[in-house]
This record gives C-alpha cells, sequence and structure tokens, in this order.
C-alpha cells in the first residue's frame, strides 16, 4: 500500500514539476529575467529525460523506506527544540525561481529582553549540531526534489542574499534544478572557500551524467555518515553568507553590499506577492 501511495504521489509530483513554468520578477523587474543570461549548455539524453524521473524514483523511495525516520527525527526535534519542526526558507531555483526550502529545525527560539532572537551561537544545541553534521536536518529537501524544485545532485540551493553577490558567470549555477548535495559537497563542503565551492557548481552543470550522480551520491553518504564531516566554518555555528565573505575580504565596499542586501530583500518581497498572488487565484478558481 505504501509503495502503490508512494508511486500515485510521484505522479502528482512529476506533473507539478512539468507545470511550474511561470517566471517571477527578478532583481530587474523583468518576467524570468535572468533566462537572457544563461547560455543553454548542450544537454545528454540523462539530463533532459532520465534526471528528474530518477529525482522522483529517489524521493519516493525515500518516503517509503524512511518514513520511520522521518517520524523519529520529527518527534525529537518537537521534544528538544519545539514547534514549528520544520524550518523553511526562500531558496533561488531553476532560472532564479524562489522557492520554500524545507528542513528540519536546528535551532530554539530563545529571545533576548528585547524579544530579539539570540545569535545562532547561542541557539544551536548539540542536538541541532549532530543533525547538521550528519545531514538529517537536510532530509524534508525530498519534498522539494519530489515538487520539481531540487534534484539529488546539482549545485546546492544558497540563500538569496547569497545570489545576489555573486557575478553572471557564477549565476550560471542557477541554469539548473539545485540538489540535495553537490561536487562542492563532497570536495571541500565549507573548508573550501566561495570562489572554489562555485567553481566546483560551474564544472558539474558543464557535464552532468549519471554515472557522475552515482558517483557524488556515494561520496555524500560516505562523508555525511562515514567520515561526519561538518558543515561549520572554523568555529561559527553556521557558513559565512557571500556577501560577508566579499565584505570581511575587502572584495566590496560597504556601500555594495547594503545595496546588493537591498536588492536581495526585494527580490523575496516580490516573490512572497507572487505566491500570495497564485494561493488567491487558486482559492477563487475553487
Amino acid at each position: 500500500m505504501a509503495v502503490v501511495l508512494g508511486v500515485c504521489v510521484g505522479i502528482m509530483g512529476y506533473v507539478l514539476g512539468r507545470k511550474k513554468k511561470k517566471g517571477i520578477q527578478g532583481i530587474s523587474g523583468k518576467k524570468d529575467s535572468l533566462q537572457h543570461t544563461f547560455t543553454a549548455c548542450g544537454q545528454g539524453i540523462y539530463e533532459r529525460h532520465i534526471k528528474r524521473l530518477f529525482d522522483i524514483f529517489c524521493s519516493i523511495m525515500a518516503f517509503t523506506c524512511f518514513s520511520w525516520l522521518y517520524l523519529t527525527i520529527a518527534i525529537f526535534v518537537k521534544i528538544k527544540l519545539g514547534t514549528p519542526v520544520l524550518f523553511t526558507q526562500p531558496r533561488p531555483g531553476k532560472d532564479e525561481k524562489i522557492f520554500k526550502l524545507y528542513k528540519f529545525r536546528t535551532m530554539t527560539d530563545e529571545r533576548n529582553e528585547k524579544g530579539e532572537l539570540l545569535e545562532d551561537e547561542a541557539r544551536l544545541t548539540d542536538f541541532g549540531k549532530w543533525l547538521r553534521s550528519t545531514s538529517l536536518d537536510e532530509l524534508p529537501e525530498a519534498f522539494n526534489i519530489l515538487k520539481g524544485d531540487m534534484s539529488v545532485i546539482g549545485p546546492r540551493p544558497q540563500l538569496v542574499r547569497d545570489m545576489v553577490f555573486m557575478t553572471k558567470t557564477q549565476r550560471r549555477r542557477h541554469s539548473v534544478r539545485p540538489g540535495l548535495s553537490g561536487l562542492a559537497q563532497v570536495n571541500g563542503r565549507n573548508d573550501i572557500d566561495w570562489e572554489e565551492k562555485l567553481d566546483w557548481d560551474l564544472k558539474y552543470i558543464k557535464h552532468i551524467t549519471f554515472l557522475g550522480d552515482m558517483k557524488i551520491i556515494f561520496q555524500t553518504v560516505l562523508k555525511a555518515f562515514v567520515k561526519r564531516e561538518g558543515i561549520t566554518e572554523d568555529d561559527m555555528a553556521t557558513a559565512e553568507d557571500f556577501g560577508d565573505y566579499l565584505l570581511n575580504r575587502g572584495k566590496i565596499t560597504l556601500g555594495e553590499y547594503g545595496k546588493k542586501r537591498e536588492k536581495a530583500e526585494r527580490l523575496i518581497a516580490i516573490s512572497n506577492v507572487y505566491s500570495e498572488d497564485n494561493s488567491s487565484e487558486r482559492k477563487w478558481k475553487k
């Protein structure tokens, strides 16, 4: 019964993924504004026809075989960290369309006397660190894969505020679906600098193959569950944003930093309005 249900859900996910053609306004204010920026790369049969089906199969298998693990982690997250169990965040996907990324939460909502959230270091618990070190906090992203927001393998979806600091060449990484893991994650993860990380992403999109994806999957499992490589940089609770990285190393000015952050906030605001409009349209049709 679980397998039959999974297949039905998978078909629905495939249909939804194919229907996601509408673009949102980008930073320049034009629909699908970055489609003219990306030069189409030659796609093989695997990338064009098989990769999406492979993604659906993997997400169905994850829900079917590891439903007990999802439930167990959700229970522990609720007990140790509270509700909501899931953490959501807007991320740029294929063609820089903003989607909502799902993760298990790893931080508490502790606040100071003014009602402001404490620093990440104070809110990240030992349990949250363990979830991150094993990448188990990313299990809910299987739903993003099923929906068509993400792929099993591809460039990791960075923050919107990271995207706006990338060059046009670096932003070519958004010409494919972002992935649960990718070349950068198995070649240093957060131990490498931002430029090297983005170079690995660009290298991946130039040559996407089934064997290449399977190799990355194997290496990801090895690093996450055998070697237990962490995700933090030095003594930081969370990885350094790209904008902060550039500013701290004198590669951009404070003025440029502020303008880029404002662009990121506008893009997120536009995506929120777009989502609300679509939701209202669906309710009206009902």
